[in-house]
């Protein structure tokens, strides 16, 4: 449930954090990315931290580090600590992400296994709903407060909301915590400390005499074949690397389970969650409705985890990764079709704005003797209207029509993107161009930001728009054909991948490597996520929603022929037997 709300909070609280803290595209960006950057960090390190301390320790303090994350979010006045908080959520969701799957798969019998491992996915839903009502509240609110027609205390009220939402996050991670400390260890950790009977008393908490025997004695032969193994190594070999990574039955589940996690995240789900308020409000609804639309998006997610959780041992694993890939590439296809009918439409007016933005900044530069105010732009219909009336036909056709604006702009070699603006807010700000924004700090973040580019000649050069795109807003009902398609979407994702993912990754490794190679799969995982929220907004700015669905939906063709063609079937063996099946290759 912790992990849930790490996941679903921010989408709640971006519209608010977007309208106050005066933050650009790619700063946002990197705020919702920061706690996908910090799993990656946390991920690397994760497995060997649980061989070292143990599953239990590792569970409390990873509850911990959420808990220290949300004061110094929710009390944050700036850029930076707003993105150490989030970074910190991260290193939390990174451990929470290999420990707790980890412990399951280590505690649970195979007849309960895939429920169980389910029930982790069906509770992170859960959180995610949370999450979701959460913001709904703080959204009727603003609603209330917006009809009171003072911008001022709006943007007040907003400020507070979003804050307000990390803080209510806070209860789930002292729960977590304190749940930790009151479960024992895993028994195959144990086991291998030399702990026997205290592995045997783990396992006798949900099985009986006869299975505990059993599982106890198939242990004590993986163990004693990996030492038959290491034995017979020839004078000078890796004991450590001949004995894992480089056998058969660990080579090709560790390359499943590092696809299947990368795919699942190129799915883009963790961005279509995080961004979900956003996408709803540019496919044509309004606030209120965009954040009912998240609610009930939350919603699917939640009723069809239970769904998969149901099936998991029935149908089996494979199953149901083919049938929610499947049902995923579909719904995607569509999605990026509603987009493309508008974004079709899209007027570049980067030659009027560029006119507009130096016409100001001079005019700011002079009544302020040089003082060199950020170029800014108020993105209202007036200045809708200008900026299609200079565009000729293009801009004629949709000049009476709600619109959206996003500018890419530049500094010498490096870009950036504003965030969205609407021409029917009464209450937008004006949308700022910033240097600081755009060109990086310092030399280091330069070279990741783009290595072929002269940081000097950035930090001198003049503003130059290159994209001023100007779409309409669809209306309501393609709004909610959006809301739809992504309702079946997260409906496919829940059944299939969102149950079955955790099995995969927790299942497919052999006991040897199963930490490390875990930790190792998911920061595959995480990188790719972290790649794709970081991007997101930028590309949508420049390329449009479709182009983004439309990327999504070939990713996930990979992951179908992967489930479909190459992942066994593992449901109601034991560990020790899926092992097996790789080594031999029955199963």
């Amino acid at each position: 449930m912790l992990y849930g709300v790490d996941v679903g909070i921010i989408a709640g609280a971006l519209p608010y954090l977007e309208a106050t803290s005066g933050l650009n595209a790619g700063q946002l960006s990197i705020v919702v990315a920061a706690v996908l950057l910090g799993s990656v960090i946390s991920t690397l390190f994760a497995g060997a931290l649980a061989d070292w301390i143990g599953r239990k320790p590792l569970m409390a303090l990873s509850g911990l580090l959420f808990v220290c994350s949300i004061p110094i979010i929710a009390l944050s006045r700036g850029y930076e600590w707003l993105v150490i908080g989030r970074l910190l959520q991260g290193i939390s969701a990174g451990l929470i992400g290999v420990v707790v799957p980890l412990y399951l798969a280590e505690c649970l019998s195979a007849a309960s296994r895939g429920k169980g491992t389910g029930i982790f996915q069906w509770l992170l839903t859960l959180g995610i709903v949370t999450a979701a009502v959460v913001g709904m509240y703080f959204s009727f609110r603003v609603e209330e407060v917006a009809k009171l027609n003072d911008p001022a205390r709006l943007f007040a009220f907003k400020d507070t909301a979003w804050r307000s939402i990390f803080w209510v996050s806070l209860p789930p991670g002292i729960l977590f915590v304190i749940g930790s400390l009151m479960v024992s260890e895993s028994p195959r950790w144990l086991y291998r400390r030399g702990k026997t009977e205290a592995a045997r008393a783990a396992l006798l908490r949900s099985r009986t005499e006869e299975q505990s025997a059993v599982e106890l004695e198939e242990m004590e032969q993986a163990v004693a074949a990996e030492k038959s193994a290491t034995a017979n190594l020839p004078p000078g070999a890796s004991a450590k690397v001949q004995g894992s990574l480089l056998k058969r039955k660990y080579v090709i589940p560790f390359l499943l389970a590092c696809v299947i996690l990368a795919c699942n995240q190129a799915t883009g789900v963790n961005s279509i969650i995080g961004y979900n308020t956003n996408i709803l409000l540019q496919s044509g609804l309004s606030d209120l409705q965009a954040h009912w639309g998240y609610v009930a998006f939350t919603l699917v997610n939640f009723v069809m985890t239970i769904g998969g959780v149901v099936l998991v041992d029935r149908k089996g694993r494979k199953f149901l990764l083919s049938l929610g890939s499947a049902g995923i590439i579909l719904s995607l296809v569509c999605t990026g079709f509603l987009f493309r009918r508008t974004e079709n439409l899209r007027v570049d007016t980067k030659d009027a704005v560029q006119s507009m933005v130096d016409s100001n900044h001079a005019d700011s530069n002079s009544a302020n003797e040089g003082a060199g105010k950020r170029p800014e732009l108020l993105f209202d219909d007036k200045t809708a209207h200008r900026l299609l009336a200079a565009s000729g036909d293009a801009g004629n056709a949709i000049i009476n029509r709600p619109t959206s604006l996003v500018v890419i702009y530049s500094y010498g070699d490096f870009r950036a993107a504003t965030r969205v603006a609407r021409s029917d807010d009464p209450a937008a700000k004006p949308i700022e161009m910033s240097r600081e924004s755009c060109v990086p700090a310092n030399k280091v973040v330069a070279f990741f930001s783009n290595p072929f580019a002269n940081l000097e000649v950035a930090r001198n050069a003049p503003l130059k728009i290159d994209n001023a795109l100007v779409t309409p807003v669809p209306s309501a009902q393609n709004g909610w054909l959006v809301a739809i398609s992504l309702f079946v979407f997260m409906a496919f994702f829940a059944i299939g991948p969102g149950v079955c993912v955790w099995l995969a990754l927790s299942e497919l490794m052999p006991t040897r490597i199963r930490s490390n190679g875990m930790s190792i799969a998911l920061l595959i995982n995480q990188a790719v996520s972290t790649t794709i929220a970081a991007m997101f907004l930028p590309t949508v700015g420049k390329y449009g929603y479709s182009t983004m669905f439309f990327g999504f939906a070939a990713c996930t063709v990979v992951y179908f022929i992967t489930a479909a063609v190459f992942l066994p079937e593992t449901k109601g063996k034991t560990l020790e037997e899926i092992e097996q099946h790789f080594d031999h290759g029955k199963l």
